[in-house]
């Protein structure tokens, strides 16, 4: 079982040893994942534990004035690091504090300290600590001096362009989900709870699973076919789903995913579902009245099931 710890202070989590990475991780992308086996690989040599060292809110968002959308959940990261063996994760409060904290205090605090670093593994580009004023030639000296050793991963590419969260962002934002899907390595899906909603999906005839994203950002909005995993095993249950404000009816203060399964009928309030975004069909709109949006998810719904190749509703 993975252990989670949120600070920077503490005791020594794992006084036999460890071989840590440093990241922010936001989607687990190829690349972390095979920096995340390396961990994994070397803590098993080793006999050490593997630790994962993350921050939330991401970095990047701390620092931006404008929301900044990002690829995955902290639960959905948590989850990941878990599947990917991690022994220990230190998701570090990413605050004004921490931003303060000098490269090398980061070094004796939390590599040594922390979490006794025997390696260190970051990619190629890694920079940190105040101003970001650390970098991997820090890291191999001081590892000189406190005994670990400071590896690079080598960049991992697809089709000749570097993995990165930023380009994959950039791919969904473009509604290339199959690219997305590459550097992924997965298609792009997100996850959370039904909550019960005002029902006017199925006054109008698409009852909806609604899932609040709270204050994540997405990197996409819009209506989409979908296929949606429940949690008692069935998956890849298709349909269509809206992501967004809903202009038309109650437009709403923050982005709500609406997820309509085609030809289901069951009471799913409380579950956590999957939602795997498929084929980006078209953007939001405002409509006049009920009836011209009701004229328009018809033709999403036929447009979905097309994309999903189920056959079309009879009479429709």
């Amino acid at each position: 079982m993975t252990e989670l710890h949120r600070d920077v202070a503490g005791p020594c989590v794992a006084p036999g040893g460890s071989v840590v990475t440093v990241g922010a991780f936001d989607g687990l992308h190829r690349g972390h994942r095979a920096l995340l086996a390396r961990v994994r690989e070397r803590a098993d040599v080793l006999g050490v534990e593997a630790v994962a060292i993350s921050f939330e809110p991401l970095p990047r968002a701390f620092f931006s004035p404008e929301p900044v959308p990002r690829l995955a959940s902290m639960r959905e990261k948590l989850e990941g690091l878990r599947d990917a063996g991690m022994d220990r994760v230190l998701l570090l409060r990413f605050n004004r504090a921490l931003t303060a904290m000098p490269a090398e205090q980061f070094v004796r605090d939390v590599l040594v300290r922390r979490v006794a670093a025997r390696e260190v593994w970051v990619g190629g580009d890694f920079r940190f600590g105040h101003k970001r004023g650390g970098d991997f030639a820090l890291l191999e000296r001081m590892g000189a001096e406190h005994g670990f050793a400071a590896r690079a991963m080598p960049v991992q590419q697809i089709d000749g362009l570097q993995v990165s969260s930023s380009a994959i962002r950039k791919a969904l934002a473009d509604g290339d989900f199959a690219h997305a899907g590459r550097l992924l390595g997965r298609p792009f899906a997100m996850s959370g709870h039904v909550v019960e909603g005002e029902k006017l999906g199925r006054t109008l005839g698409y009852p909806t699973a609604n899932v609040p994203l709270g204050r994540r950002v997405t990197p996409l909005q819009g209506i989409f076919a979908v296929r949606v995993d429940l949690p008692d095993g069935r998956s890849g249950l298709p349909g269509v789903a809206s992501l967004g404000v809903r202009p038309t009816v109650n437009r709403l203060p923050q982005p709500l995913l609406e997820a309509h399964l085609f030809d289901f009928d069951e009471e799913i309030y409380g579950h956590r579902i999957r939602v795997e975004f498929v084929t980006h069909l078209r953007d939001e709109e405002k409509f006049d009245d009920l009836d011209a949006l009701v004229v328009q998810m018809d033709r999403d719904a036929a447009a979905a099931r097309a994309a999903l190749g189920i056959a079309p509703v009879e009479g429709a």
